[in-house]
C-alpha cells in the first residue's frame, strides 16, 4: 500500500489551528481572573481581533467595558494605549502633529513628526461619541488601511493594529452620533449587558478586596498576525459564502430579496463590509470550536453584531418602536441557508 503523503501546508495550517485554540481557551482563562461574567462579550472581543477587526462596546457605565479592553491588552502583551474622547478633543491630539524644531548647532529649521497615542497597537476610543465627527474622522483612515497621514507625509501603524471604542447608550447630552462611515468599519457593535445576580455578587466581592489577581501573557504581536494570517486561509464553501451574501443583501429595502419588514422599516441597508466581516467572523468562530471550514451556523451567529449598526431604519421604525435588532433577527429567520 502506498504511503499517505500530506501536504505540508495543510498540516502546519491544522497545527497552527489546535495552537490557536489552545490559546483562545488561556486568554479566557486569564481574562476572567479579572472580569467577572460577560462570556458572549469576551468571545466577541477575542473574534474581532482573530480577525483583525475593531469593535464598539455599548453600555452603561460600570460594566467593566474599559477595564476589559485594557485587561486584553495586557494579557496580550500587546502596546496599549487609550483617549479620552471629549469635546474640546482634537484631531491631532489622536493622530500626532508636525512640530517645528530647531538644530542647536547649525541654527537651521525643520519639522518633525510628533506621533499620537494612535501609534499602538490597542488603542481604547473611550466614550467616542463625546467629541464631534472631526476628531472622531481622525480614526477612519487608520482604522481601514492602517496608516496615519499628517501633512505631506504617510505614516505606518505598529501591527497588529486594533481599535476597541466605548460608547454609553443613555446620555446624550453633549454627545455626537458617530458617522456611518465610520460605523461601518467597526466589525462588530457588542452590548454589554448587566450582570447575573450571581456574577453581581462575585464583581463586589473581588473589587473591594484588598488582593489584585496577577494575569499572564498569552501571546505577542507575531503570535497575533500568525493567527490572524491562517484566519484568512480558512476555506469557505461556495454555499456559505453565498448564504453571507443573500443575508447582507437582503438588508437593502430596494431589493429583490428584501422582506416585507426590511422594505417598510429600513432606509439603508449594510454595505458589502459586513459580507466580509460575516465570513472573517464565521472563519474565527470556527477556529475556536476546533473547526477548519466555516458553516452557515457560523453566518448566522456572526450577524447580530456584524449588521445591527449598519441596518439604518427609518421614521417608521422609530415610530413603531423596532429597533435594527428586531430588523436583523427578521432577515436571520427569513433568510434561510
Amino acid at each position: 500500500m502506498d504511503a499517505v503523503v500530506r501536504n505540508p501546508s495543510v498540516a502546519n495550517d491544522q497545527e497552527r489551528a489546535e495552537f490557536m485554540y489552545g490559546s483562545y481557551q488561556q486568554l479566557v482563562e486569564e481574562i476572567s481572573k479579572r472580569i467577572v461574567g460577560q462570556q458572549e462579550v469576551v468571545e466577541l472581543l477575542l473574534t474581532s481581533m482573530f480577525a483583525g477587526g475593531h469593535s464598539l462596546l455599548v453600555g452603561v457605565p460600570g460594566l467593566a467595558k474599559t477595564m476589559l479592553i485594557s485587561t486584553l491588552a495586557e494579557v496580550l502583551d500587546l502596546k496599549f494605549a487609550r483617549v479620552q474622547f471629549t469635546p474640546d478633543l482634537m484631531p491631532a491630539d489622536i493622530t500626532g502633529t508636525d512640530v517645528l524644531v530647531t538644530d542647536t548647532t547649525t541654527g537651521d529649521r525643520s519639522f518633525r513628526f510628533v506621533p499620537g497615542p494612535i501609534f499602538t497597537n490597542v488603542l481604547l476610543a473611550d466614550e467616542i461619541n463625546r467629541s464631534p465627527p472631526k476628531t472622531q474622522a481622525a480614526l477612519l483612515q487608520s482604522m481601514q488601511e492602517q496608516k496615519v497621514t499628517a501633512g505631506a507625509n504617510t505614516h505606518e501603524l505598529p501591527q497588529p493594529y486594533l481599535v476597541f471604542a466605548t460608547q454609553n447608550p443613555i446620555e446624550q447630552e453633549g454627545t455626537y452620533p458617530l458617522p456611518e462611515a465610520e460605523l461601518d468599519r467597526f466589525m462588530f457593535y457588542i452590548g454589554v449587558d448587566y450582570p447575573s445576580s450571581d456574577e453581581e455578587r462575585t464583581i463586589v466581592r473581588d473589587t473591594t478586596d484588598a488582593q489584585e489577581p496577577v494575569l499572564n501573557k498569552i501571546l505577542g504581536p507575531k503570535q497575533i498576525q500568525e493567527f490572524q494570517n491562517l484566519v484568512r486561509r480558512v476555506p469557505v464553501a461556495n454555499e456559505v459564502l453565498d448564504y453571507a451574501v443573500r443575508l447582507v443583501r437582503a438588508s437593502r429595502p430596494a431589493e429583490s430579496s428584501a422582506s416585507d419588514m426590511v422594505k417598510q422599516y429600513v432606509s439603508w441597508g449594510a454595505g458589502p463590509r459586513a459580507s466580509q466581516y460575516l465570513v472573517l467572523g464565521g472563519k474565527v468562530r470556527a477556529l475556536l470550536q476546533g473547526r477548519f471550514a466555516v458553516s452557515a451556523d457560523d453566518i448566522r451567529a456572526m450577524a447580530r453584531p456584524v449588521l445591527r449598526h449598519r441596518i439604518i431604519a427609518n421614521f417608521h421604525a422609530e415610530v413603531s418602536s423596532v429597533t435594527s435588532v428586531d430588523l436583523v433577527e427578521n432577515l436571520i429567520e427569513v433568510i434561510k441557508p
